[in-house]
């Protein structure tokens, strides 16, 4: 850790098999754990919570305050989880008062000048892809994919396995294991592709899919959709994720694709 060209507050905690590169800053109120390079030129600053054997590449931004200007300077937080990679210039800002803290799960890959807004809580195993942003107070699940440039909406919910294409804005909730394209975005398919690395044998797969059928082709409305398939559909760990998703809803879910041909 012994870095004479950067900057380390006396009060930060961290580490001592951290490496951090030349012209790095940590600022105080920081801890870092076990393993982790801090690329150079990066700025950690107050709040941050960054756990083992992550990566953080030349010019990312670590929880500087948040863009808010309901914000009153309270004592918030950036926590990151072990094994994640945050590559260049990607931007991390700290909680509000709303959530206290922004959350990044572990084993996440941030790709260059992505910006994940204050409040934000981002599950395990994600994937943003370079560009994209989230506003503030988005909660995305587990193993999402976020392809280049997607823009996702404050106060978005985003479920568990689901992938955004590229381009994507993303106005509404985007339910679980689904794939997400188009404009205005809608329902193109479940993300089969991404089941079927992560271990979901087919009949589970068929199962989401023939749940999915029902929600978006069937001409059902939301709540019509959603009492046919706890009424008619065995329940599994999946079907009850996806009805809970679809309940809990704020924003509401985005809708199936229909052609205008």
């Amino acid at each position: 850790m012994n870095q004479p060209l950067a900057y380390v507050h006396p009060g930060a905690k961290i580490a001592k098999n951290v490496v951090i590169e030349p012209f790095t800053t940590i600022h105080n109120n920081v801890t870092i754990g076990e393993g982790t390079w801090i690329g150079s030129n990066v700025t950690i600053m107050e709040g941050a919570r960054i756990g083992k054997n992550c990566s953080i590449f030349p010019g990312a931004v670590i929880s500087a305050m948040p863009q808010d200007l309901k914000y009153q300077g309270e004592d918030t937080t950036v926590h990151i989880g072990d094994n994640t990679t945050i590559r260049e210039c990607a931007t991390i800002n700290k909680g509000t008062s709303d959530r206290m803290k922004t959350v990044i799960g572990n084993n996440c890959l941030i790709m260059a000048y992505c910006h994940i807004a204050h409040d934000c809580l981002v599950g395990d195993g994600c994937i943003f892809s370079n560009n994209s942003t989230l506003a503030g107070h988005v909660t995305i699940g587990q193993n999402v994919v976020l392809a280049g440039m997607v823009a996702v909406h404050q106060f978005v919910s985003i479920g568990n396995h689901a992938f955004v294409t590229g381009g994507s804005l993303v106005r509404k909730d985007v339910p679980p294991y689904v794939k997400a394209a188009r404009e205005p975005l809608s329902y193109v398919g479940i993300n089969s592709i991404g089941l079927r690395r992560r271990g979901f044998e087919s009949d589970k797969i068929r199962e989401i899919q023939n749940i999915y059928r029902l929600l978006y082709q069937q001409n059902y409305n939301n709540s019509q959709a959603a009492s046919i398939i706890e009424a008619e559909m065995e329940a599994t760990p999946e079907r009850d994720e996806i009805l809970q998703f679809i309940r809990d809803s704020q924003r509401g879910i985005m809708k199936g694709y229909f052609s205008s041909n």
